[in-house]
């Protein structure tokens, strides 16, 4: 199976972007990438801080996102929910994981909710590109140009917003 993507609106303002993708490891190993501090830092962020359910971390992306959390949910090795704010934001988004054994590989599904329907494309891209990096780091290769990747899956995921691509421009 190929990374699947959606978009999807909750209301006029806010939406969601949802990622699966199948893994070539065990639960517990991607569970491991996915919770540990060391781990995340190789693929999709530096996180610091206290990744017990209740506690408050301080996260750094790749993507140049900066923000906090709180653990909402942890049951190891199968779903973590996290709440986030970027920097000097007010709304926060909650981003959940779920993992499913098969076979000898580990489904993962990352949907994250309330980003702004405008910015899902985005989103979508960002979350791929992050998804990329994970099997990469999983295979022993290092995270790709984000910039570059990203700007290449743009355009796709514009098609998948419920915002819809954007309006033609007059000459």
């Amino acid at each position: 199976m190929k990374l699947v993507a959606t978009l999807h609106a909750l209301d006029d303002a806010r939406g969601a972007v949802r990622v699966e993708d199948v893994f070539d490891t065990d639960i517990d190993d991607l569970w491991d990438a996915c919770t540990t501090p060391e781990r995340l830092a190789r693929w999709i962020a530096e996180v610091s801080g206290d990744l017990t359910v209740g506690g408050e971390f301080a996260a750094r992306f790749t993507s140049g996102w900066e923000g906090t959390g709180r653990v909402e949910v942890c049951e190891p090795p199968r779903r973590l929910v996290v709440r986030t704010r970027e920097q000097d934001d007010e709304v926060d988004t909650v981003v959940e994981a779920t993992l499913t054994s098969v076979g000898d590989s580990t489904v993962l599904v990352v949907e994250e909710r309330g980003l702004p329907v405008a910015d899902l494309a985005a989103y979508g891209a960002g979350w791929h590109v992050h998804l990329e990096d994970l099997s990469a780091d999983l295979d022993g290769r290092g995270r790709c140009d984000l910039k570059a990747r990203w700007d290449e899956l743009v355009p796709a995921y514009r098609e998948l917003s419920p915002a819809g691509p954007p309006a033609p421009r007059a000459p």
